[in-house]
C-alpha cells in the first residue's frame, strides 16, 4: 500500500492512503448490477460514510455508490479540509455491490481527523458525486496516554422491529453520538438476517408501530443480495448515518447475521429457507458484513487493538469455530466456542499485554444461561454452578493461565440477550477457584426487542450487582428498554468508569474500577 511520510503529512495537513476495495466475487443485487443498465446524471454516494479499526497509525473508510466508479478521498487535520490531498481509492463495481473501503496508514496517533469521500465516473472521467464528509479519532500511540471513550451495544432491528419513522428512528444512535466517543464496538447482532419485517405491528397500549420495510427485509435472508439488503437496511436510518459518520467502529458478529443460534455445519430445518445448509448461509453472510460495515482487508475476525498504554481491546469470535449446540456438559477440552488457535492467541497475547486494562468484547455472556430450545445451549453456561463443564472448559483455561501469569485489569463486555446488566465474578463465590476477579458488563439492545433476566450460572461465582430488563418478552422500543454502555479510562488515575445507559443516553448505573 501507498504511504507518505510523516514530514510530508505534517506539511500538508494531510494523510494518504491506499485503496482497498469490497469483496471481489461476482455478481450483485437489484437493477444496479445489470449490465446493460446506465445511469444519468452524477454519480450518488447512496449510503453516507463510515469508518472503521482506528487505531494509532491506521483506519478504514468506507462509501457506497450508484454505479461503477473510482472512489476519492480527501484526509486532512482540518475540518474545512484545506491542504487536503485526494488519494485515488478503489473502483466500486457491482462484484463488492458497488462498496469500497479505502485503508488509511502513516495517521498520527490520538487526532481526530476530517475526511470527504466522493465517486468519479467510470463513462465520464471528472464527472463526481456530490461530496460526503466524515471524521475519526485514532488511538493514542503507545507511549501517548490521553483519556479514552468509547460506547458499545447489540442488537439492530431485530424480533420485528425495524426504522419507525413516527417513534423517532434508530435515536439511541443520537444519543450514542452525544457522547463523542473515540469509538464504537458492535458487540454482534449488527443485522437481523433471519427477522422479517411486517408495515406494521399493533402495540399493546393500542398504538400502531408502522415499520419502513423494503423488499430484502420481507422473508429471511439466503441470496447474497438479501444479505446485502439487511446492512442497506440499517444505513436509511438517520441517525445511524449520522453517527457511523464521526464515529469509528469496532464490528463483532454474532449469530443474527445468518441465523438464529448457528453453528458451523448446521442443517436447519426451519421451513421459512430453501437453502438450508448454514455453511452456504454463512459465506454469503460474512461477504456481506465485509463489504458493508469498515472491517480491515483481511485476517481473523478475532483480533487486539491497542488504544495507548491504558487499553487493549480484545475482539473475540465465538461464531466461526464454535461447536455444535447440545446439552454443553461434556468434557472434552478440545471443544469450546472459540477454537485452539483463537484460545491460544487469546492466552499468549493477555500475557503480553501491558496495557492497563485488557477489555474483552465477546458475543456471547459468560456466565447467563442462553438455551436454544428446550435440552440445547447456545452459550458458554449451562446452568450447573458446579464444576467447569462444556464451553465453560475452555474459559477456566483462559482465566487460570492470565491468573497464574499475574494478568490483571481483566473486564468483560457483551450484548445479545437484549438487557443490560453488570455482573461481578469472585473465586470465593464459584466452584473454580484459579481466578482473578473481574467484572462483565451486559448492554443492548440498541434497537429491538427487549428480554431477560437470563438465569446465571453459579461455576465462576457471578453476583448480579445490577439488572435493567423489561416486564415482558420482546418489549418494543416503544416503551423504552434499549440501552448502551459507555466505558471511560481517566488518563490521570487510571481508573476505568463505566455507565450503563438508556436511549436516551441517561445512566442508569455507573461504577467506578480503580487501575490494579
Amino acid at each position: 500500500m501507498a504511504e507518505i511520510d510523516r514530514r510530508t503529512l505534517l506539511r500538508a495537513g494531510a494523510v494518504v492512503a491506499a485503496g482497498v476495495a469490497g469483496g471481489v466475487l461476482p455478481g450483485g443485487p437489484g437493477a444496479f448490477a445489470a449490465p446493460a443498465w446506465r445511469p444519468g446524471g452524477r454519480p450518488v454516494l447512496t449510503h453516507g460514510v463510515q469508518s472503521g479499526a482506528a487505531v494509532a497509525d491506521s483506519a478504514v473508510v468506507w462509501t457506497r455508490a450508484d454505479r461503477p466508479g473510482r472512489m476519492l478521498l480527501e484526509v486532512s487535520r482540518r475540518p474545512d479540509l484545506r491542504g487536503a490531498r485526494t488519494v485515488r481509492g478503489p473502483v466500486l463495481h457491482p462484484g463488492s455491490d458497488f462498496t469500497g473501503k479505502v485503508r488509511l496508514r502513516g495517521l498520527p496517533g490520538a487526532e481526530r481527523l476530517h475526511y470527504r469521500v466522493r465517486v468519479e465516473s467510470l463513462d465520464r472521467p471528472g464527472l463526481t458525486s456530490a461530496p460526503l464528509t466524515g471524521s475519526l479519532t485514532t488511538a493514542p500511540a503507545t507511549r501517548g496516554r490521553r483519556d479514552v471513550r468509547f460506547v458499545w451495544t447489540g442488537d439492530i432491528a431485530g424480533q420485528g422491529w425495524g426504522i419507525a419513522p413516527d417513534f423517532g428512528g434508530m435515536s439511541i444512535f443520537r444519543a450514542m453520538r452525544q457522547r463523542r466517543p473515540d469509538f464504537f464496538l458492535c458487540s454482534g447482532d449488527t443485522v437481523y438476517a433471519d427477522n422479517p419485517l411486517n408495515e406494521t405491528v399493533a402495540l399493546p397500549d393500542g398504538r400502531l408501530w408502522r415499520n419502513l420495510v423494503v423488499p430484502e427485509k420481507l422473508k429471511v435472508a439466503e441470496t447474497l443480495a438479501e444479505f446485502r439488503g439487511q446492512f442497506a437496511y440499517n444505513l436509511l436510518d438517520e441517525h445511524l448515518r449520522a453517527f457511523v459518520a464521526e464515529v469509528p467502529q469496532v464490528n463483532q458478529w454474532d449469530d443474527h447475521e445468518v441465523t438464529n443460534n448457528w453453528y458451523p455445519g448446521e442443517v436447519l430445518t426451519d421451513t421459512r429457507y430453501t437453502e438450508r445448509r448454514v455453511d452456504v448461509l454463512a459465506g454469503r453472510a460474512r461477504q456481506a458484513f465485509d463489504e458493508w460495515l469498515p472491517t480491515p482487508p483481511r485476517g481473523p475476525r478475532y483480533r487486539r487493538l491497542a488504544y495507548g498504554p491504558l487499553l487493549d481491546l480484545f475482539v473475540l469470535d465465538m461464531r466461526t469455530y464454535k461447536d455444535l449446540n447440545d446439552g454443553n456438559t461434556y468434557a472434552d477440552p478440545s471443544r469450546g466456542l472459540l477454537g485452539a488457535a483463537q484460545r491460544a492467541w487469546l492466552i499468549r497475547e493477555l500475557t503480553r499485554s501491558r496495557a492497563t486494562w485488557k477489555v474483552i468484547a465477546v458475543d456471547l455472556p459468560l456466565g447467563l444461561v442462553v438455551p436454544d430450545g428446550a435440552t440445547a445451549q447456545e452459550g458458554v453456561a449451562q446452568g450447573d454452578p458446579g464444576a467447569p463443564a462444556g464451553r465453560e472448559l475452555e474459559f477456566a483455561q483462559v482465566l487460570g493461565a492470565a491468573h497464574r501469569a499475574g494478568v490483571t485489569g481483566l473486564v468483560f463486555l457483551t450484548a445479545d440477550v437484549h438487557y443490560t446488566a453488570a455482573h461481578h465474578y469472585d473465586p470465593a463465590r464459584a466452584a473454580v477457584a484459579d481466578f482473578t476477579p473481574f467484572w462483565e458488563f451486559v448492554s443492548g439492545p440498541a434497537h429491538a426487542g427487549a428480554f431477560g433476566p437470563n438465569a446465571l450460572d453459579g461455576t465462576f461465582g457471578p453476583q448480579a450487582v445490577f439488572v435493567y430488563a423489561p416486564p415482558r418478552a420482546n418489549t418494543s422500543p416503544a416503551e423504552g428498554f434499549q440501552h448502551f454502555g459507555e466505558v471511560n479510562i481517566d488518563a490521570d488515575t487510571q481508573a476505568l468508569t463505566v455507565h450503563l445507559r438508556n436511549r436516551d443516553g441517561h445512566s442508569l448505573w455507573t461504577t467506578i474500577l480503580p487501575a490494579p
